[in-house]
């Protein structure tokens, strides 16, 4: 067991340490692709070819495949650099996820008044832009998850994170993208991202969070489905 351990390991680091020599950029790509897709299926391959048990590769290889969660691409890393530049200078965070999404947390300060849940018009260049991203990767589809703060109750923040979400989908269909590709949601006050206690923490909560990913290929024939969400407590 100690031997078949010392192989996984071995073999893992070899896949990966490929990506040594590569940027920052390169690395991106090179990594999410590798494991989200093909990796799993290789490294299980060899894993099983040297410890002589297939059935050892097997269960490796489909672990390490899911560790992507969706497909890292070359239009993924060029959408995550092109959302950073247009994003440079304001409070707005462009992040790679664990799962290879990529995602921006866009504050009220660029996109919500309070208790409101129309676009400032500071937001449509960001919105510009996400919507040509998504036009040159056509297998990349989004998630909008709308926010509160506080202020109010359950029966005004629920429906309003929703409606953020919603106007914020309606723009980018506005801007061509199929409404298929765009699912929203919306958590009211119950996922904030600072203390309630003051005016700028609160500003930070009213906010939307965008998802992008582009899914494995056994799944992009898969499309959204557009029922109108229902907002749902979280459990925690």
């Amino acid at each position: 067991m100690v031997n078949k351990s010392i192989i996984f390991v071995v073999v893992l680091v070899f896949s990966l340490g490929g990506c040594a020599g590569m940027n920052e950029s390169q690395q991106n790509t090179a990594q999410g692709t590798a494991i989200g897709t093909g990796l799993g299926a290789a490294t299980g391959a060899a894993i099983g070819a040297l410890a002589g048990d297939a059935g050892i590769g097997a269960a490796i290889g489909a672990g390490v495949g899911a560790v992507g969660g969706y497909a890292w691409s070359s239009r993924m890393e060029e959408q995550r650099r092109q959302m950073k530049q247009a994003t440079a200078g304001s409070d707005i965070e462009v992040t790679k996820t664990e799962n290879n999404q990529l995602k921006m947390n866009i504050p009220s300060d660029i996109s919500f008044d309070s208790g409101r849940a129309e676009i400032k018009p500071e937001m449509y260049p960001i919105l510009n832009s996400l919507a040509a991203g998504l036009m040159s990767n056509p297998n990349a589809q989004a998630n909008i998850v709308g926010h509160t703060d506080n202020t109010g109750n359950d029966t005004i923040n629920n429906p309003l994170s929703i409606n953020r979400a919603a106007n914020t989908r309606n723009y980018l269909t506005s801007q061509g993208i199929p409404t298929h590709r765009i699912s929203i949601d919306g958590r009211g006050s119950y996922e904030p991202v600072a203390p309630n206690d003051s005016p700028i923490n609160r500003a930070k909560n009213r906010r939307v969070e965008v998802f992008v990913f582009e899914p494995q290929q056994t799944q992009q024939q898969q499309q959204i489905p557009q029922s109108q969400p229902q907002f749902q407590q979280p459990t925690y």
